[in-house]
């Protein structure tokens, strides 16, 4: 009955919302890839990463289309979610996946781009500065996640990544779960401010209750805290310029924790805060993000 209503579901997901983009093969796996705005070469590059548990779903519902007149814009499926494979055999770490999506960026001729990641995807982007250099322009961090935090894991989380919560748990959550539930959180996410009209229907909630994604999400943030004090040791590196904005009111990945550290880190950051503004400024203050990313076009001389 449970793998009869995941099929159902799943089928059901695939159906209302389908790929947007092309599929790109990366070490024998598929990342999903969707384009908008200006074409190639006639523009500055702008690579979208989003956050925990989305898709690019997430980045196209105001962002990108807030940029596409002036930029390229790229956004990536993180490995494991929305339609791009999850990694293979080597573990989903923020390093593992920065490279990835930078290899995905470059076969379609994305050239030293504005990386833009938000939350869990601010983490990702760090990686990728850290990583690969030279592959970028400038970094942009919305709500971004950057260092250790005191506290452990969600309950939720730390049975979902675990083998039995894998296999067992996983497929009931995705396959009995009522829709509602997933709505619901959503708003804890977007508080204090609203979850935008239409942004629920834009985002898919089928796609974020599939097994696949489920599992690669909870593999990803049971991970995320050793890689974030790994890699947070590092960010003196980071040259590239960097443009950070965080609401005050974010209570899902802390100002003084995340931006206020990292603007403290980074040799080239720029820390812009917005009073009263919650985790998805990205939605919610469109046009202050799309101003960071403006600033760091500027900055890194490509406007």
């Amino acid at each position: 009955m449970t793998a009869l209503q995941n099929h159902r579901r799943q089928s059901r997901a695939r159906q209302s919302h389908p790929p947007e983009g092309q599929f790109l093969q990366v070490a024998g796996r598929r990342i999903h890839a969707v384009e908008m705005g200006q074409p190639a070469g006639s523009a500055p590059d702008v690579v979208l990463i989003h956050g925990s548990n989305g898709s690019t779903r997430d980045m196209s519902f105001r962002l990108a289309p807030a940029l596409a007149d002036r930029y390229r814009v790229l956004m990536l499926d993180r490995p494991g979610l929305g339609y791009s494979d999850p990694i293979a055999k080597t573990p989903a770490s923020l390093r593992n996946q920065a490279s990835y999506l930078c290899t995905a960026a470059q076969m379609i001729g994305v050239e030293r781009p504005i990386v833009l990641g938000q939350s869990y995807g601010g983490g990702v982007a760090l990686a990728w500065a850290l990583q690969h250099p030279d592959s970028l322009s400038a970094l942009v961090s919305v709500s971004g996640v950057s260092h250790p935090w005191d506290g452990s894991l969600d309950l939720f989380y730390r049975l979902t990544a675990s083998w039995p919560g894998q296999y067992l748990l996983v497929p009931m959550i995705t396959a009995f779960v009522p829709d509602q539930t997933i709505r619901r959180s959503l708003v804890d996410v977007f508080a204090p401010q609203p979850v935008p009209e239409g942004y629920v229907d834009h985002l898919g909630i089928g796609l974020t209750l599939r097994s696949g994604s489920l599992r690669a999400n909870a593999r990803q943030l049971a991970q995320l805290f050793e890689d974030i004090k790994r890699q947070s040791q590092h960010y003196g590196r980071i040259t590239a310029p960097a443009e950070l904005i965080h609401g005050a009111a974010d209570t899902t990945v802390g100002l003084k924790i995340h931006a206020e550290k990292l603007a403290a880190d980074l040799p080239n950051a720029n820390l812009t805060v917005l009073p009263g503004v919650g985790h998805m400024p990205h939605h919610v203050a469109t046009d202050e993000v799309v101003g960071a990313v403006d600033r760091a076009a500027i900055r890194a001389g490509l406007m």
